[in-house]
């Protein structure tokens, strides 16, 4: 049974690492070029993008996923995977394909009250609680959505309630998605191609015909009502139209050069000549909109041959973004986390009764999180490369970074005791911190332009990436400490002593009752979580500090004082507080472990108000990630850290890891008394 245990680690590295190479490998296209249209670069949110990320993007603000199902299954069959339309091919649809469009379940309505003044309880598709309904099934009430979106928004946002601020969210998706549709060609067109090419045939006619004021008023007059229709279908274009599709006219002018296919299109009924992107973005919709995939594709080899001859940074920017959105690392770490989580609970449980299981449990946790690691960091590299920016510069981007600083600090911590804890720690961080990223990219771009408030590379490579790693260290002790008063109070392993892990284990002499013996070096389980959330603590106190100052000097900088009493600036503060009190309180004398382990918890909340809190405050230099949908869950988390704190303080009695040693004098446990923790 031994041999074959070791070798357990790596049949789950071998497993998973599997999985990663085949999510890594690119990928070919189908009939349509689907996945070529998607790398296509456009501008929007101020920074060129391909298709694919607007696409992935809107339809997170949208339906709060990133695909479309295309058929129902129960949420309890798990293994069955339903077919989906990916985002690409479902923006394709909306721009070209309106009537297909129309019929997917694609507008998320949770809010009861929202759903009795639009009478559609008994409309749409339930999945898991939610309910999504079509564009057609909402066109009947588009009016009220608009006019009840008007009232909401002129309410200030901090003081909204749950519906006005559901139904402008209803309402900026309506928006949103008929926008698109004017992306490629008019919602009512029936035949663009066509109308285009009459228009620029007519053009020249129509206005030789105005300037000299010469031939037949009744044909000149019916020239110029053909060139009506058309003008009206290239203004709402311009109006309307979401992305910036026609890159400029020469390479080196500048982003905001970049306009909308209806604005290039009435520019170039001024020219008397379309652009060459013109024709082509044309081309595309309209060979997609009549199902013709060889046209479809060429068009699109057309276009990129033109983009890669003025626009070659463009197109790579948009190749490569388009494959980090495709490969999605920081799902599959996610993914991989929690599996390395689940071994490391089950190697926790097994550490007594079956130590042999138990290690390779621990080992195999080990070797995944490391994988899991490698996927997170390439993630975190590819994200920098695509922004040229450090690697934290908005909650998003905060949260990856935290989980990542997390993630190394357990491993470390697992590297010097392997005891399974460090374990626990860097994968529960690493899941739960892309868990929360994953919900913050619920409202869109991610990558968008800085706000001015951050907008200095030095600093977000200094001060912004200490203070983070200040965040991560706090919680990492935090995460330590509750972990401490799990086990102590349902199991008996934080007062023993467990054998180390290590295959060539040194060996130390115990002594008991006057006789020397050899044993295999042992550490106490609870004494060793002790050390590490010190330790931690240590680096939380001196990070946090750092970064602060260096925030401070920022703020000199910038904004011309050191110090503003920011509400950002006194969560940052308060952080470095916090950890002093905790170093003090522990040098002092004033708790031991137990009391060590209840403010090392306290500290998550202090650490979570500093980082999401005072972002929903809305108020100061800093406020540039406001969240206020995340104040529900912020208040989750602060009420479940006072339960935790509250339980850490239940008397040792009740503790299953010192019950018993509590009622046998006759063997000191060496543990704090209760009343000095």
């Amino acid at each position: 049974m031994k041999s074959y245990l070791k070798f357990a680690p790596w049949f789950f590295v071998a497993l998973f690492a599997s999985e990663i190479i085949a999510v890594m490998v690119p990928k070919k296209d189908g009939e349509y070029h689907v996945r070529e249209f998607g790398r296509l670069p456009v501008l929007l949110n101020g920074r060129v993008q391909p298709f694919d990320s607007v696409a992935h993007n809107t339809l997170l603000q949208i339906r709060s996923t990133g695909d479309v199902p295309l058929e129902e299954v129960p949420s309890w069959q798990f293994w069955h995977h339903p077919k989906k339309l990916k985002s690409t091919e479902w923006l394709l649809e909306v721009m070209t394909r309106p009537e297909d469009a129309d019929n997917r379940p694609i507008f998320l309505i949770h809010h009861s009250e929202l759903l009795g003044e639009l009478k559609l309880q008994d409309k749409g598709v339930e999945k898991s609680g939610l309910r999504y309904y079509t564009f057609k099934q909402l066109e009947p009430v588009l009016s009220v959505i608009e006019e009840q979106g008007k009232k909401a928004e002129d309410v200030k946002e901090e003081t909204r309630t749950t519906f006005q601020k559901q139904v402008v969210k209803l309402s900026n998706a309506v928006m949103l998605y008929r926008r698109l549709k004017y992306t490629l060609q008019p919602e009512d067109a029936e035949n663009w191609s066509a109308e285009v090419a009459q228009f620029q045939k007519d053009l020249i006619p129509a206005r030789k015909a105005a300037q000299s004021g010469q031939g037949d008023e009744k044909e000149n007059r019916e020239l110029i009502e053909k060139l009506a229709l058309p003008l009206r279908h290239f203004q709402a274009m311009a109006m309307l139209g979401y992305p910036l599709t026609v890159p400029p006219a020469t390479p080196d002018a500048p982003k905001d050069s970049w306009q909308n296919l209806g604005t290039a299109l009435l520019e170039g009924a001024r020219a008397d000549e379309m652009p060459t992107p013109v024709k082509n973005l044309i081309a595309i919709g309209v060979a997609y909109a009549d199902k013709n995939a060889t046209a479809f594709n060429q068009s699109i080899a057309d276009y990129k041959g033109w983009l890669q001859s003025n626009f070659p940074k463009a197109v790579e920017k948009g190749r490569a973004e388009f494959y980090y959105n495709d490969i999605k690392a920081f799902l599959h770490a996610m993914i991989i986390y929690i599996c390395a989580f689940v071994l490391s609970g089950f190697a926790l449980v097994t550490l007594q009764m079956l130590p042999g299981v138990s290690e390779a449990l621990r080992r195999s946790a080990f070797y995944l999180i490391i994988l899991a690691g490698i996927v997170h960091t390439f993630g975190l590299v590819f994200r920098m490369v695509l922004e040229g920016r450090p690697p934290v510069t908005n909650l998003y981007s905060s949260a990856i970074f935290i989980g990542w600083g997390a993630m190394l600090l357990g491993l470390l911590l697992e590297r010097i005791y392997k005891l399974g804890i460090g374990n626990i720690v860097a994968s529960l961080a690493g899941f739960v911190t892309l868990l929360i990223a994953h919900n913050l990219a619920l409202g869109g771009d991610t990558m968008e332009m800085l706000r001015a408030v951050l907008d200095t590379n030095f600093w977000l490579a200094t001060h912004v990436v200490v203070v983070t790693l200040g965040y991560a260290s706090t919680f990492v002790a935090g995460l330590l400490a509750i972990v401490y008063i799990f086990i102590g109070l349902l199991t008996p392993l934080l007062a023993q002593k467990v054998t180390a892990r290590s295959e060539g284990a040194k060996t130390m002499t115990t002594v008991k009752s006057g006789k020397s013996s050899s044993a295999p070096q042992g550490v106490e389980v609870g004494k060793a979580l002790g050390k590490m959330v010190y330790g931690i603590v240590c680096f939380a106190t001196l990070f946090s500090f750092v970064g602060t100052v260096l925030g401070g000097i920022w703020a000199d900088q910038s904004w011309g004082r050191f110090w503003g009493w920011d509400p950002k600036e006194n969560g940052a503060l308060l952080i470095v507080i916090w950890n002093a009190i905790i170093l003090h309180a522990r040098w002092g004398g004033l708790v031991r472990e137990r009391g060590l382990m209840c403010l090392a918890v306290f500290g998550n909340i202090v650490t979570s108000f500093s980082w999401f809190g005072v972002n929903m405050l809305g108020i100061g230099l800093h406020s540039y990630g406001f969240m206020d949908a995340a104040f529900k869950w912020l208040m989750m988390f602060v009420i479940s850290q006072g339960v935790i704190i509250g339980l850490g303080l239940i008397p040792l009695h009740f503790w299953s890891s010192f019950r018993s040693k509590l009622s046998s004098p006759a063997e000191p446990t060496g543990t704090p008394d209760p009343a000095a923790a």
